[in-house]
């Protein structure tokens, strides 16, 4: 292994610009071949994100359904990987077949494999028999790569050793974000979805919050406490509305508990939007929320803070025990407490744009951007080698069943 440029694959399973922000970070410390796992998946709606110039890159699903097939991903893994012999390669996970079938392939050649986790060990209920499968693919690696001390612990706990886990994984395009929100907050204005339903008035002014429409982003419940937070305020439409931006199954859902709640006229949803439209918010909104009932991190609010947002975060958001100090650097809440997250949207509204708070969390968020990622990268693969992994026999044929279940399981979704 280059102890000073190392040849690392890394494997995300659909490239979306988190994914392309780290890649990027990792160029200045090594050489990268960046391994899409399957491009054609469509869990969020991005646009279609090239790697960074210069950077070698490939699909390991070549089309649709080829997840379902473990011995066409194993050959298509062994002709891109096999010709150029990585020092190291960096996984997601433990579940995905075609991040299993790449871990397999390191495990049998001896190259090191680094776990890219961002799993605490709170986020789901763990059944005995599925952590020990899970800790026996874990022998399979040699080190880690994660954030906070809750991903650290369940790593450890999985069976990768303290010393053998790096950190910097969960990190977006902090400059991108504070020099794009900075244009569009200097130029005053509203975005102009926005322009059309609010009042000048409501720039700086108003609640943002970004996610998928699904069950566990708790969204129904922000409804309510937002309701709690207008009584007694008025109708004024540029005190304080709240914007969701996002889609999903609950779409319908929610205008319906909107119009319930008797908010609709400052409750606003533009949809899913892309990159490059997001800075527009982030620079006229005047504060961040983000409720999840689980996050195994939630990098938007990485966004917010690096846009210079005051946010509150259930605590039940990973990055909340990392990123947020209550009442310092932001305001965090139990999610399933409305009056505590009422409590918090009042808080926010007394805050300055541009004061304290927003300071401290620009200072905090610093040290989360893709250079953390690159440097923490180099790190895991130096740990990786020198630790070693060593699966058993039964830990192998374990690993084996594993991808042949989740092989199975893309096979029935994709109705094969």
């Amino acid at each position: 292994m280059n102890e000073t440029r190392p040849r690392i694959a890394v494997l995300f399973d659909k490239f979306g610009p988190y994914h392309i922000a780290r890649l990027a970070g990792a160029m200045p410390y090594a050489d990268v071949f960046a391994l899409e796992g399957a491009p054609h998946r469509r869990v969020y709606d991005w646009d279609a994100s090239p790697v960074p110039a210069g950077m070698r890159h490939a699909a390991v699903a070549e089309a649709a359904g080829d997840e379902s097939y473990p011995a066409r991903i194993a050959a298509r893994l062994d002709r891109l990987l096999g010709e150029w012999q990585p020092d190291a390669v960096a996984v997601p996970g433990w579940s995905n077949m075609i991040a299993l079938a790449a871990l397999r392939w390191a495990s049998r050649r001896g190259v090191p494999a680094i776990c890219m986790s961002e799993t605490n060990a709170w986020d789901f209920t763990r059944r005995h028999g599925v952590e020990r499968v899970k800790r026996a693919i874990v022998r399979h690696y040699g080190a880690g790569l994660c954030t906070s001390d809750s991903h650290a612990g369940y790593l450890s706990a999985l069976g990768i050793p303290p010393n053998r886990i790096a950190r910097g994984y969960n990190v977006v395009d902090n400059d991108y974000f504070a020099k794009s929100a900075g244009y569009w907050q200097a130029a005053g204005s509203l975005p102009a979805a926005l322009a059309e339903r609010l009042p000048p008035a409501a720039f700086n002014r108003y609640f943002l919050t970004s996610n998928r429409f699904i069950e566990k982003k708790n969204l129904v419940r922000l409804l309510a406490a937002y309701a709690a937070f207008r009584e007694g305020r008025g109708d004024d439409p540029a005190d304080w509305p709240l914007v969701l931006l996002g889609d999903g199954e609950l779409r319908d859902t929610l205008l319906a508990e909107r119009d319930r709640l008797g908010i609709g006229g400052h409750v606003h949803m533009p949809g899913f939007l892309q990159i490059d439209e997001l800075p527009k918010y982030y620079g006229s909104a005047g504060a961040f929320l983000h409720a999840s009932t689980i996050e195994q991190w939630g990098l938007v609010v990485n966004e917010a803070m690096a846009s210079g947002l005051p946010v509150a975060v259930s605590d039940k958001c990973g990055c909340a025990e990392v990123l947020i100090d209550d009442g310092v650097t932001g305001f965090s809440f139990d999610p399933l407490d409305v009056p505590a997250m009422a409590g918090a949207m009042r808080s926010l509204a007394l805050l300055e744009r541009d004061g304290p708070m927003v300071a401290a969390a620009r200072r905090r968020i610093a040290d989360f951007g893709p250079d953390a990622f690159g440097r923490g990268l180099v790190e895991a693969a130096r740990m990786a080698r020198a630790g070693g992994a060593r699966p058993s026999f039964l830990d192998r044929r374990l690993l084996d069943l594993s991808i042949a279940r989740a092989a199975w399981r893309d096979g029935r979704r994709h109705g094969g």
